[in-house]
């Protein structure tokens, strides 16, 4: 069992889909460190979806080793489980159920803390929305979140994260449907607690990786830069 994140390590990982050639990650090394705030960035088809899946054990190495505190996770079924729950996880198309907004952040909480509601809606930038609602945090979403835009999607998916309050946060284009002012509040809360969690990034967006502690570029599935962003020339490097 997992009592504390230490590291998540790659050796010489590589990943193909069963049944077909291409190598999506290719030989790739990288470590990251608890307390670190990494920015994943790269084309589209880059690999850094997949970099996530692997990073979050949905999808186990073809080759190569994923190791948590030094430890082989595709080794040990309870390392894995363990590990799992250390994370929180906003993808760029958030699920929501049919239900309330509350159901949809607190997602199977039996205790429900309304405080702590409070505090992630206002974290996520989508306080003064539901606050202007007839039924506010009652409000039911629709099937898939179809009564809500985009942006209201992902601010929602974004709250039920920061409620679930783990260790490691993973944020794959979670902002992508936001505007630039929107995204900015969001990245100063999160930048509020960042010491205290773990925070892997996937963005397109510049305004969002200056406070990064490191930026991973993939190319072709492997890693073609890992820098601190104040050693980066933003405009000529990034691609």
């Amino acid at each position: 069992d997992l009592k504390e994140f230490k590291s998540i390590q790659f050796e010489n990982v590589y990943f193909r889909y069963p049944e077909t050639q291409k190598y999506i990650i290719r030989n790739l090394s990288l470590k990251i460190n608890a307390g670190e705030y990494i920015g994943i960035i790269g084309k589209t088809g880059s690999g850094k979806s997949t970099l996530i899946d692997l990073m979050m054990g949905l999808l186990k190495p073809t080759k190569g080793k994923i190791l948590i505190n030094g430890k082989a996770i595709n080794e040990s079924k309870e390392l894995m489980e363990s590990w799992k729950n250390y994370i929180a996880h906003v993808p760029q198309d958030v699920f929501l159920l049919d239900n309330s907004i509350q159901e949809n952040i607190t997602f199977g909480d039996k205790k429900v803390n309304l405080k702590k509601i409070e505090k992630t809606i206002k974290m996520a930038q989508i306080d003064d929305y539901i606050n202007n609602l007839e039924k506010k945090i009652s409000t039911r979403v629709g099937e898939r979140g179809t009564k809500l835009s985009g942006g209201q999607r992902q601010r929602i998916g974004l709250a039920r994260a920061l409620y679930k309050d783990k260790n490691v946060l993973i944020l794959d284009e979670a902002t992508s449907a936001l505007d630039k002012n929107t995204e900015e509040n969001i990245f100063k809360e999160i930048d509020s607690f960042k010491k205290k969690k773990t925070i892997v990034m996937i963005t397109h967006r510049l305004s969002t990786i200056k406070n990064l502690n490191r930026i991973i570029l993939l190319k072709n599935g492997t890693i073609s830069m890992d820098k601190n962003p104040t050693e980066i020339n933003l405009n000529k490097e990034l691609y």
